[in-house]
């Protein structure tokens, strides 16, 4: 019989396979943690973990064949981009099913993977999105030719990152000459154009269904794409746009997230709208009332104070005793690899 980890965390935030270093928010959050609950933390990366089913009981192991007991929470810090059925979201669904509340769940994290997803989702909510057009099977030099595609027209891929992979075609001309050679690994979006709002968005941070930051970025050579990570520059608007928060709130909600980063769009009537929704979202050394959000978010999970909307909390109920793989009761969970 496998042994199991004698001084298991509860606490667990989980990071991409090495060697990907942790994102420098994702740091600064695991410090946070481990300065808070000691030994009750950890970092745990999806390359170290083994699971699956032994004499009918769901576990998770070590490489070395240790038996780990699932935590309470797990703070995902992988970007659904980056993520496959086959691979992290089983994991996910892993420790959900053994009780976890995995913020966000495994069904969120896959729903914001894909950026069609997310606009269903927010329009079947009845929130504003850009009129939008996608396809399935069909190839995209017949696509472009629909009647129904806006012009200009923001062209994006379905499971984009940090602003990559964006562009505005002005006009039909220009996106039906480019068709043939446009990448088609995964199917695109092209997205009505929203003129006020180029080079520059809104990001609403929000946590357990409250806005805790916000700013507005910009584009540093007036680039369609106001991503920081491509160069942009932000300022801290917290409380300026009560609307917009109302509505990145509302997102989070549709989505089913607990933690999101919403990007909103500037309209010309002064409004927003929706642009996409991030269920990992970083933030900089500057927004520092996003890191106290997240610790406080934990506290209450794990003081049952907060309905945990998003986390695969749900499944939970559905654990007698949450019995780890070791087969004892309410284990807690973990050891820093």
């Amino acid at each position: 019989m496998a042994s199991a980890i004698e001084a298991p965390a509860e606490v667990w935030v989980l990071g991409r396979e090495h060697p990907a270093p942790l994102p420098k928010a994702t740091a600064v959050l695991a410090a946070a943690l481990r300065k808070t609950y000691g030994p009750r933390f950890a970092v745990w990366r999806t390359d170290e973990l083994l699971f699956g089913v032994r004499d009918g009981r769901l576990v998770l192991q070590t490489f070395a064949g240790q038996d780990i007991p699932p935590p309470r929470v797990v703070l995902v810090r992988q970007t659904p981009g980056t993520m496959t059925q086959h691979r992290e979201l089983t994991l996910l669904r892993q420790l959900e099913h053994m009780g976890a509340i995995v913020v966000n769940s495994a069904a969120s994290q896959e729903r914001c993977g894909n950026k069609v997803w997310q606009l269903q989702e927010l329009a079947a909510a009845g929130l504003p999105v850009p009129d939008s057009l996608s396809y399935a099977t069909a190839p995209l030099v017949g696509v472009v030719r629909s009647p129904e595609v806006p012009e200009p027209c923001v062209v994006k891929a379905i499971n984009g990152r940090n602003g990559a992979h964006v562009f505005l075609a002005p006009d039909k001309e220009l996106l039906r000459a480019l068709a043939g050679s446009l990448a088609q690994d995964v199917p695109l979006i092209l997205q009505e154009y929203i003129a006020p709002s180029h080079g520059r968005d809104l990001r609403v941070f929000v946590v357990d269904g409250e806005p805790v930051a916000a700013q507005i970025r910009t584009s540093h050579d007036g680039s369609l794409a106001a991503n920081l990570a491509r160069g942009g520059s932000a300022e801290l608007c917290l409380g300026r746009y009560p609307e917009a928060e109302a509505l990145a709130v509302r997102a989070a909600a549709a989505l089913g997230l607990s933690i999101a980063g919403v990007d909103l769009l500037f309209t010309a009537d002064g409004g927003h709208t929706l642009c996409e929704v991030n269920a990992v979202p970083g933030w900089r050394p500057r927004m520092t009332t996003v890191l106290p959000a997240v610790t406080a978010f934990v506290d209450r999970l794990l003081t049952g104070t907060s309905t945990g909307a998003g986390t695969g909390a749900d499944r939970s109920a559905d654990t007698p005793g949450r019995k780890g793989s070791s087969g004892t009761t309410d284990a807690t969970t973990s050891a820093v690899p």
